[in-house]
């Protein structure tokens, strides 16, 4: 304690945070980073893997194309109703008023010398999904025999130069996966099928995605961030401790999928699992707080990637987008661009709002053009997380709920269970290279489509406050709203949250107040941040799963604990809670 009294803060990190890997995966992107690290790496969280005629056929780009991406009829006059209602709110005109500005809404592609009235935004390169090939002499055997003879340098070079030719030519080899942006900006004429293992905050399980390969998927790309970004060796990780910072839409069994990708394939010594909730508290400093986390594409309520592709209807409702084949859903360049678009010029505000940029188009086998347009309405996508129904999310079977029920009861005296071992020893691994496992039991989807409470984000906050029933916590918490990732750092969304939460408060709840607390971190990566904080923190470490206990069977010596236990490994996030 004398210690921690004169330690310098700084230095405490240092010493504590250098062995420590924190992962906060989510449906968009990873966030991964050593616990020394003042802000993570974000990387899309997706991998492209070569294909063939006999891999997937017929041959798609995205395995994850939305079953029904097609808005209805019903659907259509809903948006356009939310769209008027937003437009009285925000005091601009509604879809069919005459629009009274004087200028043409008029689109031309540019050469690159009229760009002088509007930004342009940077254009995205298509990846180069060649391996690259190592010089068939290196350069440093040309120079060195340059010194001693010039013939012999003079035939090596041509040599070379021949075999570069050649190799250009004939011998080109695919990569058999891309994984993060890289595979995002991947043209769709290549032979790659890009994945997505995590969507709408859970596994991506479907009929045209398997389980298995969900997993292996997953253990790609974090072994590739790894050892390509974080330069973390396999042969070094055991001496590594790793923290999980799960959304809390996880179910039990993805948990301990994840914990057996970490402590088995990965092979970490030593792991643990918090909540995001919990971890965006700590990374702000709070006691207590309504955290809402306003991510990729969960925030409970609302597909958040879906504002984007509001941005792009809008645009073309209004006329205002360029003639060209933009398709979030089937492109994943299209929707980084819209994503950015959305990033740098929605906003929340009342009066027109508008903007002159560059927009880009990207044709199969074309290069990329350039379009000078006219952006409007730029403040109507981000009110879609009031009005969910302006948004029109696609329609999508759901994953095997009943797969994920657990009947394991935490309360077993496992000290003399004889746990039953596979032939071939895949009870160490759940889950992961051993053909079946713990997917054998999969549950075959039904025809229902999936329904959800599209509650927007005011109602949806109101409604979670005041289901807490003590006066005293409800108000505690309406003064203490906190917003986490990237949607949150909207322009103007602050202030639309304030007003809209406290109209949506009923008049005989005795509650006049309601304050979005600034958060001390960025928003974006601020509950991998409470993870270090949670991580460094803890000294007693009695909730951290050793690797040799995990595959002994998930039981802790000595306790009659067993870790594999949903309730216990679900329960974890909350010790610190309670203590």
């Amino acid at each position: 304690m004398d210690y921690l009294k004169t330690v310098v803060p700084s230095q405490f990190v240092a010493e504590r945070g250098a062995n420590l890997v924190i992962i906060n995966p989510g449906s968009a992107n990873i966030k991964i980073g050593l616990g020394t690290q003042d802000a993570p790496l974000i990387i899309p969280h997706c991998i492209a893997r070569r294909t063939t005629g006999a891999n997937l056929h017929p041959r798609k780009n995205v395995v994850d194309q939305a079953l029904n991406s097609q808005v209805t009829t019903a659907q259509h006059v809903e948006r356009e109703r939310a769209y008027d209602t937003i437009a009285s709110f925000l005091k601009i005109p509604s879809l069919n008023e005459e629009v009274s500005n004087s200028y043409s809404r008029k689109m031309s592609r540019l050469d690159g010398s009229n760009l002088t009235t509007c930004k342009k935004e940077p254009e995205f390169t298509w990846t180069d999904v060649f391996e690259k090939k190592p010089d068939f002499f290196p350069p440093s055997v040309i120079h060195a025999e340059t010194s001693t003879n010039n013939d012999v340098s003079d035939h090596l070079s041509d040599l070379n130069n021949e075999h570069k030719e050649t190799a250009s030519v004939s011998e080109q080899i695919y990569r058999e996966f891309i994984c993060g942006e890289e595979a995002l900006r991947i043209s769709p004429c290549e032979p790659f099928c890009l994945r997505r293992p995590i969507r709408r905050g859970h596994f991506n399980v479907s009929p045209y995605y398997p389980a298995q390969q969900v997993l292996e998927d997953l253990r790609t790309i974090w072994e590739w961030i790894l050892t390509e970004k974080l330069h973390i060796p396999l042969n070094q990780r055991t001496t590594y401790s790793a923290v999980l910072v799960v959304p809390e839409t996880f179910d039990n069994r993805e948990i301990k999928e994840l914990m057996s990708l970490v402590l088995g394939d990965l092979r970490f010594g030593v792991a643990v699992v918090h909540q995001e909730a919990l971890a965006t508290v700590f990374g702000n400093g709070l006691s207590t707080a309504c955290v809402v986390n306003i991510g990729a594409q969960v925030t409970s309520v609302i597909c958040v990637e879906d504002i984007s592709r509001c941005l792009l209807w809008t645009q073309r409702h209004h006329q205002t987008w360029p003639p060209i084949r933009t398709d979030a859903v089937a492109k994943p360049i299209d929707l980084l661009m819209l994503n950015r678009l959305k990033e740098s010029y929605c906003q929340i505000k009342e009066g027109e709002t508008d903007a002159f940029v560059v927009v880009h188009s990207y044709e199969d086998g074309t290069s990329v053009g350039a379009h000078k347009t006219r952006l409007t309405a730029l403040n109507v996508p981000p009110m879609g997380l009031f009005y969910p129904k302006l948004l029109v999310p696609e329609v999508y079977l759901p994953p095997p709920r009943t797969w994920f029920h657990d009947y394991e009861d935490m309360l077993e005296d496992t000290s003399n269970v004889e746990y039953p071992r596979r032939p071939d020893g895949s009870d160490l691994y759940p889950g992961f290279n051993a053909g079946f496992s713990m997917w054998e039991g999969y549950t075959v989807f039904t025809n229902k489509h999936k329904k959800e409470e599209n509650l927007g984000l005011a109602e949806a906050i109101t409604k979670s406050i005041l289901s807490t029933g003590r006066i005293d916590l409800q108000r505690k918490l309406f003064c203490s709203i906190q917003l986490g990732g990237g949607a949150s750092m909207t322009n103007g969304l602050v202030a639309a949250v304030e007003d809209r939460v406290l109209h949506a408060i009923p008049p005989n709840e005795a509650i006049d107040t309601v304050e979005v607390l600034q958060s001390r971190n960025n928003p974006i990566y601020v509950s991998w941040k409470g993870g270090v904080i949670l991580a460094i923190l803890d000294f007693s470490r009695e909730a951290w799963i050793h690797r040799e206990d995990w595959i002994r069977g998930g039981l802790y010596i000595g306790s009659n604990r067993k870790y594999k236990d949903s309730y216990y490994i679900q329960a974890q996030p909350m010790c610190y809670m309670n203590s």
